[in-house]
């Protein structure tokens, strides 16, 4: 007897909100209960708050807040535990910070219908969201991201992810959170380089999808550098608003395809953060990573050598060191891999995004070699590093 196939085809609606605001858990501000209240309007909800290590050294009172939050509004949240895990990309680094969100997860009977609501930076928001994502097939997050790149990139998307295998973001899955709650008051005791690292993913969306936007982060250069919060927020605003844009129009959101225009600049980030054992930031990576593109992009004949200076002065004025810290043959070649690995991390045919001008974006899908290290020299000869 010949069976037929039976076919099966059916569309998933994501939809979540990004909010602004200023002291979430102080108790003059309602906007978590609100939020949490969205979701089951008559109900307790059940939480679970895990918390970057280093944003609680900062913040030492953040825990008691959270649970002094929860109790004022105990008709409508549920606090079970705050976890503190430790920061910065060694949270991605090691299964066990993983394991501990789950055995904490089984502990407090946190369901389908409860939260794990993620504080921290972008690496924290990684992790936790991967947790999340794989507990009962998922748990439902709310992130609440403590950096400027996790606040305009890191944070906005559907992606969770840890690293193994020395590659950047190997295990992962695509999940959506509920809600994500950008809080300014984080930002006031970020490092210097941590509050100029995020601004790389600024430069980033705006030199492929929007001049106007470029022009202002130029104009206000100066100001990013010297911690003005208004220009900040207003970057931040603008970056993730058109991250947000591109997941639900790019028409891939889950990255089913070979291109990703918003990772300009990153296969070379990526491997310069594992050859770095992450003593890079991301965003200084990134930086890094679109000098170097930007570069070859002009030996290429794809820009103009006035464009190339602009914009890396733009990024030298915000603070950013455009180097690229390698050195010796051995070292330039590891760092070229990274091209092949990002290939293998898209799938299909390379697809590297570079640009012809200011918001104009070009997918190529191969990379002249001799090329990319005459711009990887020609990069560090300006920045004083000799790498022959």
């Amino acid at each position: 007897m010949q069976l037929n196939p039976i076919e099966q085809s059916f569309a998933v609606n994501f939809k979540y909100s990004l909010h602004f605001t200023s002291g979430l858990f102080e108790s003059n501000n309602d906007l978590f209960m609100k939020v949490i209240r969205s979701y089951k309007p008559n109900e307790k909800v059940k939480l679970l708050f895990v918390i970057d290590d280093g944003v609680l050294k900062n913040h030492p009172e953040l825990s008691e807040g959270i649970k002094d939050y929860c109790f004022l509004h105990n008709n409508q949240l549920q606090y079970t535990e705050c976890l503190v895990t430790p920061g910065g990309e060694k949270s991605k680094n090691n299964y066990d910070n993983v394991d501990r969100i789950i055995a904490a997860i089984n502990d407090n009977a946190i369901c389908r219908h409860s939260f794990v609501v993620a504080v921290g930076g972008g690496a924290v928001i990684d992790m936790a969201g991967f947790a999340a994502s794989i507990a009962h097939r998922g748990v439902k997050l709310i992130r609440i991201p403590t950096t400027v790149l996790s606040q305009n990139d890191a944070a906005i998307g559907v992606k969770n992810g840890i690293n193994a295998y020395n590659k950047k973001n190997f295990i992962g899955t695509f999940a959506a959170p509920y809600a994500i709650l950008n809080d300014s008051k984080f930002l006031t005791s970020l490092e210097q380089r941590d509050w100029i690292a995020g601004v790389a993913e600024a430069i980033k969306v705006a030199l492929i999808k929007d001049a106007d936007f470029y022009n202002t982060i130029k104009e206000n250069a100066i100001r990013l550098k010297e911690r003005d919060m208004d220009a900040m927020l207003k970057t931040i605003y603008r970056c993730a608003e058109m991250h947000m844009e591109h997941i639900a129009r790019g028409g891939d959101p889950f990255e089913s395809g070979s291109s990703r225009p918003l990772d300009f600049g990153h296969w070379s980030a990526h491997k310069l953060e594992q050859m770095s054992n992450y003593s890079l930031r991301h965003g200084e990576a990134v930086a890094k990573g679109i000098a170097l593109d930007l570069t070859y992009a002009r030996f290429k004949g794809l820009i103009s050598v006035e464009i190339l200076d602009e914009i890396l002065e733009v990024m030298t004025e915000i603070g950013f060191d455009l180097s690229i810290p390698v050195s010796g043959d051995k070292e330039i070649q590891e760092l070229l891999k990274g091209i092949q690995e990002f290939r293998e991390h898209l799938g299909g045919e390379l697809t590297i995004t570079l640009i012809n001008g200011i918001g104009k974006k070009l997918d190529v899908h191969q990379i002249d070699m001799e090329i990319m290290k005459n711009a990887l020299n020609s990069l560090n000869n300006k920045y004083k590093i000799n790498v022959a």
